[in-house]
């Protein structure tokens, strides 16, 4: 329970005195708003919290773009030219397929319709029927029902399983018109996940996965789930997944980040913080990040993934001056883990840049000596 109470006292503290925190060399205490002393992401040039996107991890101008068309006018053809137009084996189409799966998703939950009204995401729903044969169309249907099994049942009952059971099919029909294609596939990472897949079928699907795509890291990302010790593997599973995928990470590939991911899926429930941050098994694992992102392809859609993930752990060792180097690059947008778990990602990602901005100002730090 210790780290329930470290998390309340770290939203207390963004929400209530984050903009209000001395610089002070060796320690951070409270100052009246409005003291010179404060400290203030803005500063920064940092975005307010409520101009914070939640929903994706970092810019994709064109993605935007076709969605803000898509839902004005609830006509799919946009949707449809850019994920043709968008290479197949990389990680931009995944995301792009997410986001417009979580647009009629989010829609759908926000005008379910009744009699006379017309239910929310109906754009997908045309886009299926006026063009069946739509790759595009089809890995996003998938994918829709995958977030919607997740977002409006729960684990484990007739309804969840009902619903994907529905999405498996419909991954069988869009890998049918894509051959080839690994995102039908990815997309049933979380099926395997919500069914408990045995492991043998768990390891033939992610052998069709590495068939196609043997680098893609939003594919590693979601097949780590399943060795996870909340679900059907376990800690060191989960461990040697992401050493072995890290260890086979060719130049410029983001897959030495992985250990990282599988150390954020196990923090433990009850530690003592500073120790555990400081510890080999966590030093390690930023580190790789931390390489990574170096090394990373430069425009690599997944790059913003890993450095929100660094952000948070970096602030909890409170290497406040490599967290600020990370707000840089990402800061304007938060859907990507730790925040997207939080009931209000924006909320949850401002209470740790806070922290950064102040602990970066109280040991010298200022807008003047962070590079951009």
């Amino acid at each position: 329970m210790e780290i329930l109470w470290v998390l309340m006292a770290l939203v207390m503290i963004g929400a209530v005195l984050g903009p209000y925190l001395l610089r002070r060399r060796g320690g951070i205490r409270q100052v009246h708003p409005g003291s010179p002393d404060a400290a203030d992401p803005a500063n920064y040039g940092f975005a307010l919290q409520e101009e914070l996107d939640i929903r994706m991890p970092g810019p994709d101008a064109d993605l935007l773009e076709v969605l803000d068309v898509v839902q004005r006018t609830q006509d799919w053809r946009a949707a449809s030219q850019l994920l043709a137009g968008t290479e197949v084996h990389g990680e931009q189409r995944w995301q792009r397929v997410q986001a417009f799966a979580g647009a009629a998703s989010l829609e759908l939950a926000q005008r379910p319709g009744g009699v006379g009204d017309t239910p929310g995401g109906q754009w997908l729903r045309v886009w299926r029927a006026e063009a069946p044969k739509d790759a595009g169309g089809a890995a996003v249907h998938a994918e829709f029902l995958v977030q919607q099994a997740w977002r409006t049942a729960t684990p484990g009952t007739d309804e969840f399983r009902i619903i994907l059971e529905e999405a498996k099919e419909a991954c069988g029909q869009a890998a049918l018109l894509s051959p080839g294609d690994p995102i039908p596939y990815i997309v049933e990472l979380s099926i395997a996940r919500g069914l408990a897949y045995p492991r043998a079928e768990f390891e033939q699907l992610w052998l069709k996965i590495l068939d196609r795509a043997p680098a893609h890291m939003g594919a590693h990302m979601a097949a780590l789930h399943y060795w996870c010790e909340k679900w059907h593997g376990t800690r060191e599973e989960a461990s040697s997944f992401a050493e072995a995928a890290a260890t086979r990470a060719p130049q410029g590939s983001l897959l030495s980040a992985l250990p990282l991911f599988a150390v954020y899926e196990h923090l433990p429930e009850v530690n003592l913080v500073r120790g555990f941050y400081e510890s080999e098994v966590v030093t390690k694992a930023i580190e790789g990040a931390q390489f990574a992102v170096h090394s990373a392809r430069a425009g690599d859609p997944m790059l913003a993934h890993v450095r929100h993930l660094l952000v948070f752990f970096l602030v909890r060792c409170e290497r406040w001056g490599e967290a600020m180097h990370q707000l840089v690059h990402v800061d304007g947008h938060v859907g990507a883990l730790p925040w997207t778990v939080s009931g209000d990602p924006a909320a949850d990602y401002a209470v740790y840049r806070a922290l950064a901005v102040a602990g970066y100002e109280a040991n010298g730090g200022s807008p003047a000596t962070l590079p951009h």
